[in-house]
């Protein structure tokens, strides 16, 4: 791109301004506006952005325990980032003009250690080094509040208003009552190059499932990202709001963050999940992939299951698997492969939350399958049928743990996530997951007021 004439044709267009972000270890978006001024020198050079992202949690509290890669003992200096031209988009209602960036190390070249698109990155190179790139498609159940952030904390995140009432999976009475702010939503997200392919009311009040169309896995968890990050500026600028939480409320089921993944030859663009001579249409090299989800899922759970939410919504019964199971066209188990053409045939992941960083849910699916390739692992016979019938008696390596401080541990003691993830990024995300442990820990909580309060 040259430079002069990117900023020649925004002056044309009346965009005077840049917005630029780096997605943190949560997966939030953390930004700035730049002038144009600055934006040319940041394409030639680069830039600076305190490392503090990576030093805090969601509330922007400094992590006080041991984390190695940056701190108070750092003094958090400015870590070095370039723009990703590529990831050029316009902000239709702001006429400004967006990219992500990546960190990168201080040599200002290689890739940045905990940066969570780096290690994706990581990931996606020994894909490629094998021969195979990589499709992803995300889905997304989010709900819908009539409040605003002011609402929500006066009331204390109690009794909230939700958009709509009722259950209504599937509605064409929700759809077609709000259907100016299901079509503004999709023509919003189109204009900002996230194609929505489909969109529709789940059941639960106020509550929406979009899929997002598919594309090559590090390109899919950008528009995941951004998804989930404008999709709440979209609402709160009509006075709305959206959460992704795991699961707000346990009167309702939880909020998924489903994965579909195939492989493809990178020299002929042939899909490798698809053998026709197949009864369901895998290939030996899906198997394989599938079968190193089903061995690695366990320990390398924290990364599609990040918060101490993600685990409220991963109990039997409520559509979220708890254990390492596959099965065909069956969505009680943690893999569900999907038969279907050379252009469709895939397997869907089912047990991520919609909290989770897309880069890293991401990551390690894609990281387990290739170690199943690697290792050439194979399937035990598929689980027909309702798999929460059948996961008790599985061998306890397929059962998933039921809480953050178990999946971290399980993280810390893999030997591949290292080889795999790299050293430096295991070490903080792990530091980073005990310390959200430990700022539940200090929480005293309204079901224990209840339960104690008078009567012990």
């Amino acid at each position: 791109m040259n430079i002069s004439e990117k900023i020649k044709d925004y002056n044309n267009k009346g965009i005077n301004k840049i917005k630029i972000a780096i997605t943190d270890i949560d997966g939030v978006l953390r930004g700035k506006y730049v002038s144009l001024k600055k934006f040319e020198s940041l394409f030639k050079e680069g830039g600076g952005f305190c490392d503090c992202v990576f030093g805090w949690d969601v509330n922007d509290t400094l992590y006080e325990n041991p984390v190695k890669f940056t701190g108070w003992h750092t003094a958090y200096p400015d870590a070095l980032y370039k723009l990703d031209i590529s990831s050029e988009r316009i902000l239709p209602d702001e006429n400004v003009a967006f990219y992500l960036a990546d960190f990168v190390n201080s040599d200002g070249k290689n890739d940045h250690p905990v940066c969570p698109r780096n290690m994706m990155k990581r990931v996606l190179a020994k894909a490629e080094s094998m021969g195979y790139g990589v499709n992803l498609a995300f889905e997304y159940e989010f709900f819908l509040f009539d409040e605003t952030p002011h609402t929500v904390r006066e009331k204390n995140y109690q009794n909230l208003t939700p958009l709509t009432p009722g259950m209504f999976g599937y509605s064409v009475i929700r759809t077609s009552t709000y259907s100016d702010l299901f079509n503004d939503f999709m023509d919003y997200m189109s204009s900002l190059n996230i194609p929505v392919e489909g969109l529709h009311c789940e059941t639960g009040p106020g509550v929406w499932e979009a899929a997002l169309e598919y594309d090559t896995a590090l390109d899919a968890a950008d528009k995941a990202t951004l998804f989930k990050t404008f999709t709440k500026v979209f609402f709160q600028k009509r006075d709305l709001m959206s959460t992704f939480m795991a699961r707000w409320n346990l009167d309702y089921p939880g909020q998924s963050g489903h994965i579909h993944q195939s492989l493809f030859d990178l020299k002929t663009g042939k899909s490798l999940f698809y053998d026709k001579a197949d009864p369901n249409g895998m290939s030996p090299l899906m198997h394989h992939y599938v079968a190193g989800q089903i061995k690695y899922l366990k320990s390398f759970l924290a990364l599609a299951a990040p918060t101490i939410n993600s685990y409220t919504r991963l109990v039997k019964g409520f559509w979220a698997p708890t254990a390492s199971t596959w099965g065909v066209e069956n969505r009680t188990t943690a893999l569900r492969v999907i038969p279907g053409s050379e252009k469709s045939q895939r397997v869907e992941f089912r047990v991520g939350s919609a909290d989770a960083n897309p880069y890293l849910a991401g990551a390690a699916m894609i990281g387990a399958g290739l170690l199943g390739i690697e290792e050439k692992l194979t399937l035990d016979d598929p689980v027909k049928g309702n798999a929460y019938d059948v996961q008790d008696l599985l061998d306890t390596k397929y059962q998933l743990t039921t809480c953050l401080k178990d999946s971290t541990n399980e993280l810390r003691k893999s030997k591949e996530a290292p080889l795999i993830f790299g050293k430096e990024f295991v070490e903080h995300f792990v530091s980073t997951r005990e310390w959200e442990v430990m700022e539940h820990e200090k929480a005293i909580t309204d079901w224990q007021l209840k339960r104690y309060f008078e009567i012990i």
